[in-house]
């Protein structure tokens, strides 16, 4: 059975830091990319960061440039979103997914929220002003 867990959300103050982890089980690790998505109450899905299995990390919001970084941990099949800086706009509820393959489909785009196979039941990330 295939199952992405997200932990680590959170209620936090701006300017402070959060981990979130993704423990990855029924699937081949290293041949997945697995990203990380974010959803804000009445607002559409959107990507943050994704890292493939040749650990090539990639960006999908400019956003959090400079503030959040992805890594992983093959070893424990984990995936890890380091969040610092938050700002109350970062508020949402962060998602990790699996795709077979890179971060990038057809075209070199970064591949859309439905090109991911596998998804996790989501952790609330909460940041106060």
């Amino acid at each position: 059975e295939v199952q992405l867990v997200e932990s680590g959300g959170g209620l936090v103050q701006a300017g402070g830091s959060l981990r979130l982890s993704c423990a990855v089980s029924g699937f081949t690790f290293e041949d997945y990319a697995i990203a990380w998505f974010r959803q804000a109450p009445g607002k559409a899905r959107e990507g943050v960061l994704c890292i493939s299995s040749s650990d090539v990390r990639e960006y999908y919001a400019d956003s959090v440039k400079g503030r959040f970084t992805i890594s992983n941990d093959n070893a424990k099949n984990t995936v890890y979103l380091q969040m610092n800086s938050l700002k109350p706009e970062d508020t949402a509820v962060y998602y990790c997914a699996a795709a077979l393959g890179l971060c990038s489909g057809y075209g070199a785009t970064l591949k859309e929220p439905y090109e991911y196979h596998y998804w996790g039941q989501g952790t609330q990330v909460t940041v106060s002003s």
